[in-house]
């Protein structure tokens, strides 16, 4: 192995993709519910209020298998009946279809503008009562326990209808605080769904890097990501040209020209796959100012993730993840501003235990997100590896490949690859879930010429 990456031509295997979509039994979200009310009852919770809309619904989802659209959703838990589900009609039928049993509510509050509203009557018939006391799950947590994200109609109401004697309080930690949420840890039929994503998402990565030419519209390019109808996690991201730096922009007919800067990031439910650099062959095809586009940052940045994979460990505290991109990016000229990894699940961000002095510990069960994103702010633009993978404790592995034999021979070839034709071993507690891992092609129009460690 050589001590520094170089840019090298190397074939990238098919890893091959999954004859069929993996299922969570029904049975998970009631086990998920169970375990979720127990936590609450420690904390002397009476119910839990859990709101959703169709941007942030993978809490609601995670537990009940229901997730809605157009409208928002409300589940009330607690009582000593199945859940409450409170939708309004454009979700009446989906939920009545999810695999967590719960009793419908058509709530009008809920509905598409102009119907007719009525809530504190079933809010009360539920619980939400003087003297209740109420935690409510939106999307994120905040230093103040009575902030919530959740919409003040529905807020406000819960505060009046428990009065003084009773309490509301954010306690989404308890699905997504990265020490010990529910949703950061994942059993093997869990990583099983989301390694499919990742097929799904890193594929069509690799489809648009091998398609990609001069004189495509984005709007054609982004064709080639192959896009199946899977609920997508996030909107699909194309740019070229001027408009690449701003990063989150999506395709237009705008034509793809010889020497652009090009961006692209593909998103599904549990899995996202993005990658960043100059539409040419060579950095000839760069501007004259930055032809040392690779030397500059393409390899120091791929030297930082390739730190990062190889420090992956469980029990490893996320703060020493923060410190080896500190310490190889923390030029400004990098422009790390970003947690360097998160975690990853329905969402493309659910919470991140990376941060300067994190104790919280990696853990079986995590999927993580490779997200280390350099913003220069100059004309060198960026570099980008952002793809999943999970860690899993040696029952995890055995269970894993038992029942899930094909992806856990795409997960071994990964493993394989990173080490003996990208010389990143990684410890065998880290399973990649991308179909092109750590594959960084700074030149994009050669996506098969990319950065090494290891001898030819």
């Amino acid at each position: 192995m050589t001590s520094h990456a170089r840019l090298t031509r190397i074939g990238l295997p098919d890893f091959g993709m999954p004859t069929s979509m993996p299922q969570l039994p029904d049975s998970t979200y009631a086990s998920r519910l169970a375990t979720l009310m127990a936590r609450a009852r420690a904390q002397g919770l009476d119910r839990l209020v859990v709101y959703a809309d169709r941007e942030h619904s993978p809490n609601l989802r995670f537990l009940t298998g229901f997730d809605p659209r157009f409208e928002e959703a409300v589940l009330i838990a607690g009582g000593d009946d199945e859940p409450a589900i409170l939708v309004g009609n454009e979700c009446w039928g989906l939920a009545g279809a999810a695999p967590l049993p719960m009793r419908r509510h058509l709530v009008q509050d809920l509905s598409l503008p102009d119907q007719p509203r009525d809530l504190d009557a079933i809010l009360g018939d539920e619980g939400i009562v003087p003297g209740a006391r109420v935690g409510i799950i939106g999307w994120k947590t905040y230093r103040d326990p009575a902030w919530s994200d959740a919409p003040s109609y529905l807020v406000d109401r819960i505060r009046a209808l428990v009065g003084p004697t009773g309490s509301v309080r954010n306690v989404t930690g308890l699905l997504i605080d990265a020490t010990d949420g529910l949703r950061t840890t994942n059993d093997a039929d869990q990583i099983a769904v989301f390694e499919h994503a990742a097929c799904q998402t890193s594929n069509g990565i690799r489809g648009l890097l091998e398609g990609l030419r001069p004189g495509m519209t984005e709007q054609e390019a982004a064709r080639l990501l192959r896009w199946d109808g899977a609920p997508l996690s996030c909107h699909t991201m194309l740019s070229a040209g001027p408009r690449a730096r701003f990063g989150l922009l999506g395709p237009t007919d705008r034509v793809i020209e010889a020497g652009d800067p090009l961006t692209s990031a593909f998103g599904i439910w549990g899995g996202l796959t993005c990658r960043a650099g100059f539409v040419t062959e060579d950095a000839a095809g760069l501007p004259a100012g930055i032809r040392d586009y690779v030397e500059r940052l393409v390899r120091p940045y791929f030297e930082a993730v390739a730190a990062w994979y190889r420090a992956l460990r469980l029990g490893l505290p996320g703060g020493a993840l923060q410190a080896i991109i500190d310490e190889r990016l923390g030029d400004p000229f990098f422009g790390i501003f970003l947690n360097p990894g998160h975690l990853l699940h329905l969402d493309e961000w659910v919470a991140s235990p990376i941060s300067p002095g994190s104790q919280a510990p990696l853990r079986s069960g995590m999927v993580m997100q490779v997200d280390i994103i350099p913003a220069t702010g100059t004309e060198y633009f960026t570099s980008n590896i952002e793809e999943g993978i999970a860690l899993a404790d040696e029952p995890l592995r055995d269970e894993l490949a038992a029942r899930y034999p094909e992806a856990w021979t795409r997960i071994q070839a990964r493993r394989t690859f990173m080490d003996e034709r990208l010389g990143i071993p990684l410890a065998p507690e880290v399973l990649p879930l991308s179909n092109i891992p750590a594959c960084l092609p700074p030149f994009l129009l050669r996506p098969d010429t990319f950065l090494t460690f290891a001898d030819a």
